[in-house]
């Protein structure tokens, strides 16, 4: 999906920018440039949620970020794969502004927005992965973003995952918890290994499992043998995702980073940003804003 790339098409219009993720919604009305009111909500991505449940989300945004004088959306969401996927998430944003002109792009592409580069590649590190790229041509590439049953490798979700693994893995050996494991217990409150496995496959859902990556961190930080080995795990998968794109684009960047760990870990930025460096890859940048605010680069003619 081609946005327009009239530097002046962000001087007088009011507009919505959404970035739909698996877990939440972040939405912001702006007037120009200027950002006037901004919501968040549940996600709004169709393949993490109903239908109804969508509509639900997408109602509170634009409940609170009002809907008059509306004249363009730009919706960046994960799961838009096909034109299919984005037609849509059109049809479910336009019950709320019939007539404003709807862009939805992939959510990674609000990541590079919002590190003001017009080419190169996103990479998202959060509760999910995916890595995506563009180049000088337009030429766009994925990689990853298959889902938690299927892929994230070095996302939150996938450490909080291998935190339980590992305690299991000691339980099952006949070990004591170590120092993971037994603050991985504390967090999710439950006294014993063998009652993660239950708890597991409960209804918890993603993001609970993706907050006990924080668990790791903490223990890593602390220098935690096996904790430092699943952050660094992490930052290889994650790095492959970029060195994956990157081939195929034939690019070296820059590398724009976002997503919660992406972003907050800096053990992880460190791992990452030698895996990158060790690749080729160059001009590595971790977000200092939210995704949702590269839809102002977008309309203001970075989407060429």
């Amino acid at each position: 999906m081609q946005l327009s790339s009239n530097p002046g098409s962000g001087a007088d219009h009011t507009a919505v920018g959404l970035d739909i993720g698996g877990t939440k919604t972040h939405g912001i009305r702006l007037h120009g440039n200027d950002v006037v009111a901004e919501a968040v909500s549940g996600s709004a991505n169709v393949q993490n949620v109903s239908r109804e449940q969508a509509r639900q989300n997408l109602a509170e945004i634009f409940a609170a970020l009002g809907t008059g004088d509306v004249s363009r959306v730009v919706a960046g969401s994960g799961g838009v794969d096909t034109e299919e996927d984005a037609a849509a998430l059109r049809v479910l944003i336009h019950e709320h502004v019939p007539d404003a002109e709807v862009s939805v792009v992939h959510d990674t592409r609000l990541i590079l927005a919002a590190g003001e580069a017009p080419a190169g590649i996103g990479l998202i590190a959060g509760t999910g992965s995916v890595a995506w790229g563009m180049d000088g041509s337009g030429a766009q590439v994925r990689s990853g973003g298959w889902g938690y049953l299927l892929g994230d490798e070095g996302s939150a979700y996938w450490i909080g995952r291998e935190a339980v693994r590992h305690a299991l893995r000691l339980h099952d050996l006949g070990q004591e918890p170590d120092r993971l494991a037994a603050e991985l217990l504390l967090a999710v409150g439950v006294p014993s290994p063998e009652l993660l496995i239950a708890r597991f496959h409960a209804e918890a859902g993603r993001r609970y499992w993706a907050s006990m990556a924080r668990v790791v961190f903490e223990a890593a930080e602390e220098g935690h043998g096996p904790s430092r080995s699943i952050v660094a795990t992490a930052a290889r998968d994650l790095a492959g995702l970029v060195a994956d794109v990157a081939a195929q684009l034939d690019i070296r960047g820059p590398v724009v980073i976002g997503g919660g760990i992406g972003v907050h870990q800096p053990l992880l930025q460190d791992l990452l940003e030698a895996g990158l460096s060790a690749r080729g890859l160059a001009d590595i940048r971790f977000l200092s804003q939210d995704p949702v605010f590269g839809v102002r680069y977008l309309l203001a003619g970075g989407a060429a």
